[in-house]
């Protein structure tokens, strides 16, 4: 998906075509698509196209549209000081952009299936911690990454206030993916491979009363109601150069083990899921 706006000469570029379209509307996602280069996110001899408004895949590596992904930046509605689950996380482009505007007071997890996207998501988070001009110029919350399968979350886990799943989520795992939320949170994923008209792309419900129920979003049509039930917050994880991080938040959603979405389990992610 993508070719929504003109490619750029550089990610400033994109950036204020992707403003011009309206697609980037708010300033703190702004900053946080200006902070952080998408040609980083590529692979040296991919980078020409790291400016078009277009996915790129190769092997395992994915990287949705600018498009898609300022929709869904915007969508969350994000804020410092919330909790983030980034369901398939990918390369960490989209849960470091999440992360500029998190904070210091924020959480940040990513669960990828597979291990070798996970070690590339730790490579860039890396560079970009150690070598960013704009690493300063925020309070990061940084993101933690692990290998495992995103439909064998722990129920007993905590709940987040954004959830992000780029990958096609089936109508029998729609139930599941709410119940990840707090009250009042905010869901974004793309249901059963449907994406309709784009004016209606992500449509916001808030069901019932906010004590009882939570917003849902979506990009495939109308949300059932549905009841969360409130779990404390997880442990912030923050990140700055003069101190090396720990081991991170000791509030996992996922059992941390390598190989961990290979094994045999009632829920399985297909292993060639369709990403938006």
């Amino acid at each position: 998906m993508g070719g929504a706006v003109s490619a750029g000469e550089d990610n400033d570029e994109l950036i204020d075509n992707l403003k011009e379209a309206q697609y980037i509307r708010t300033d703190l996602v702004e900053q946080a698509f200006r902070a952080i280069d998408r040609a980083d996110y590529y692979l040296e001899e991919f980078k020409e196209n790291a400016y078009k408004d277009l996915a790129w895949k190769h092997g395992n590596i994915h990287l949705s549209a600018p498009c898609i992904y300022s929709e869904v930046m915007e969508a969350l509605d994000l804020q410092p000081g919330l909790s983030f689950l980034n369901l398939g996380s990918g390369t960490g482009y989209l849960s470091s952009m999440v992360g500029l505007i998190l904070g210091p007071f924020g959480v940040n997890h990513g669960v990828e299936l597979h291990s070798d996207v996970t070690e590339y998501a730790k490579q860039k988070l890396d560079v970009f911690i150690r070598t960013s001009d704009s690493f300063d110029k925020f309070d990061f919350c940084e993101p933690s990454f692990v290998t495992g399968n995103c439909l064998e979350i722990a129920p007993d886990c905590c709940q987040y206030d954004r959830v992000y799943c780029g990958a096609g989520v089936q109508k029998e795992h729609e139930e599941y993916m709410k119940n990840l939320l707090k009250v009042g949170g905010i869901l974004v994923m793309p249901l059963e491979e449907k994406i309709v008209d784009q004016d209606n792309t992500h449509r916001s419900f808030c069901l019932g009363d906010k004590k009882d129920s939570g917003c849902f979003l979506c990009p495939s049509g109308p949300a059932l109601p549905f009841g969360i039930r409130t779990v404390q917050t997880c442990p912030a994880t923050t990140t700055s150069r003069a101190q090396p991080t720990g081991p991170g938040p000791a509030c996992y959603p996922w059992q941390h083990q390598e190989g961990y979405a290979t094994g045999s389990h009632k829920r399985r992610w297909p292993e060639e899921h369709t990403y938006v």
